[in-house]
């Protein structure tokens, strides 16, 4: 086993389901294909990353899917949001024996394997490393510690949430890493040539 554990939350890609603000102005199929894209863009790059890694999925685990169990770990988040879901994951853990515990999502395009080598890396002289979100959220979120409190009365999908997250750990050494943008709306697709030239353009 190793000592760094990277989990990865993921919607089951479901038509209707995936990417609904985005599929406001693309459509349903087309926003499905473009999660479907990130997910295996995000699995690409984990696959990389010198660490044990577990998906946790939204609804139910798929067996014979993108993730390869034999080298992802597989559970179903559990919590009544995504709050608890996230503190549920790193407490398992923390409890089976990692010391460094690190979560991304499945929808952002410019995260790489270097980016979450050198996550793991900050944790050696900070408590926490978090990657912001230009939305005011995370895109990743590390500790060599169970941190319970930063899970706990959030506005989950509001631009409060990392400042809020950040004024929780006042006390704690925190390392910032270089914003990112999470894919949420149409806006955020328009400067990625790859996504729109293969999805939008191409229609």
């Amino acid at each position: 086993m190793h000592k760094n554990l990277l989990l990865i939350f993921t919607r089951n890609p479901e038509l209707g389901k995936a990417k609904t603000r985005l599929a406001k102005t693309v459509g349903d199929e087309t926003a499905l294909e473009i999660y479907k894209f990130l997910l295996e863009k995000t699995r690409d790059i984990s696959s990389k990353v010198s660490s044990d890694k577990a998906v946790y999925y939204s609804i139910k685990v798929r067996e014979n899917d993108i993730w390869d169990s034999s080298i992802y770990q597989k559970y179903q988040q559990v919590g009544e949001d995504l709050g608890f879901r996230m503190l549920n994951a790193f407490k398992d853990s923390f409890e089976a024996g990692y010391e460094k515990v690190m979560i991304i999502g499945s929808d952002l395009y410019d995260l790489t394997s270097e980016n979450i080598e050198t996550a793991f890396d900050e944790l050696n002289n900070n408590d926490l490393v978090i990657g912001p979100a230009e939305d005011g959220g995370y895109y990743l979120l590390g500790m060599n510690s169970l941190h319970s409190t930063i899970f706990k009365n959030k506005n989950w999908g509001k631009e409060t949430v990392r400042k809020d997250t950040l004024s929780d750990l006042k006390d704690k050494k925190v390392k910032l890493l270089a914003f990112k943008n999470d894919i949420d709306v149409y806006e955020d697709i328009l400067n990625i040539p790859e996504i729109m030239s293969t999805f939008i353009n191409s229609k």
